[in-house]
């Protein structure tokens, strides 16, 4: 039974759109309505600033890095990226917020923090510096992304693989828009302390 229950609850998890929460109880904001339009982490940074945007980025990894503990937590056999992978799918397309959700990249990057330390710390390392020479943050996840289906050919641990392959054509599919921005250079740039 448990295997039909948790893939749901992390869907459900995934499905809690936290930049429109704590946009809407801190600051009376719904940030839908303001920037990008979207409900990620990037557009909680710039529509309702830095501190908004760590907690809505944390709290994005913490459903990816919780959900994918499920199965440990219930001990229940099932893959933790399998079940991962549903929080991201919650993220992306949220029961919560009218299936108009985030890039998944912050919970995506929970699920690596659970199953694989130390590539989410090299993927972390290859974002910032990715970031810092091009400013933008778009390109900087599609990059991340690239490197992460690099780095897990390594590991020779297939499912793995086959879900970050996923996940990374799923981030980069969500970031269509971002691409055409870059190339016609109209992308907005983040402008460091």
């Amino acid at each position: 039974m448990m295997y039909g229950i948790l893939p749901i609850i992390a869907y459900l998890l995934g499905s809690i759109p936290s930049g429109l929460i704590i946009g809407k109880v801190f600051y009376k904001t719904d940030i839908r309505e303001h920037g990008s339009g979207n409900l990620g982490a990037t557009n909680t940074f710039r529509v309702l600033g830095v501190k908004a945007g760590l907690v809505v980025t944390f709290a994005d990894i913490l459903k990816g890095t919780l959900s994918a503990a499920l199965p440990a937590i219930f001990h229940v056999d099932m893959h933790p990226l399998f079940v991962g992978l549903f929080a991201v799918l919650g993220h992306t397309y949220p029961l919560f917020a009218g299936f108009r959700g985030g890039k998944a990249v912050a919970t995506s990057g929970g699920i690596m923090l659970f199953y694989q330390p130390l590539i989410f710390f090299l993927l972390v390392l290859t974002f910032f510096i990715t970031l810092y020479f091009s400013k933008y943050v778009s390109l900087s996840s599609m990059v991340t992304s690239v490197v992460a289906m690099i780095l897990t050919l390594f590991t020779k641990d297939w499912p793995l693989i086959v879900i970050v392959f996923f996940l990374a054509a799923l981030i980069i599919y969500r970031h269509r828009a971002n691409i055409e921005r870059i190339k016609k250079k109209t992308e907005p740039k983040i402008k460091w302390l």
